[in-house]
């Protein structure tokens, strides 16, 4: 009889490695340096440095990176001063197919796209298991200064989700 509740365990488990993160709660801290990924340029990043500033992370699928361009296009827009304010796109490379290269190349034009976010190159998936986030899709988290949790979304965002994302950030500076 044991051996028929193993299922329900992992299936249990697996589930509770789907929840989002929550709002009020800080996320654990991750690094990305070395072969688990980091910065365009190989330099290091931890999500650490997310404190001090509000902050906006994607967290990327390349198979669908354009599901909320339009969150990036509006904070664009919002013209937000960047002594306060900061945007990081995380891209799990490890839930594609796509060559790395080719992911690279995009990455290099979204930087000059949006010079003011930081692109990261998750390759193991780090941030999205450390932090409970769907691992073949994309979020939306804004965090505080503190590094707490504010707003989360995860797949594409609806206009009303995208005025309550922008609200939020407005709100925390």
């Amino acid at each position: 009889m044991a051996k028929n509740f193993g299922w329900l365990l992992v299936v249990l488990m697996s589930l509770n490695s789907l929840a989002a993160p929550v709002v009020g709660q800080k996320p654990p801290s991750v690094t990305l340096s070395g072969s688990a990924g980091g910065r365009l340029s190989g330099a290091a990043w931890s999500s650490d440095e997310l404190l001090g500033k509000v902050s906006v992370v994607f967290s990327i699928d390349p198979d669908v990176a354009h599901v909320n361009e339009a969150a990036g296009a509006a904070l664009t827009g919002e013209k937000l001063p960047a002594d306060e304010f900061q945007s990081v796109a995380v891209v799990n490379m490890a839930a594609t197919w796509l060559p790395s290269f080719a992911i690279d190349q995009r990455l290099r034009q979204k930087q000059k796209q949006y010079p003011d976010t930081v692109h990261v190159r998750d390759l193991r998936r780090s941030l999205v298991r450390a932090w409970d986030l769907a691992d073949d899709g994309n979020a939306v988290l804004v965090l505080d200064r503190q590094g707490r949790v504010l707003f989360v979304h995860e797949g594409q965002l609806d206009e009303a989700s995208l005025r309550a994302m922008i609200q939020a950030v407005r709100s925390a500076l």
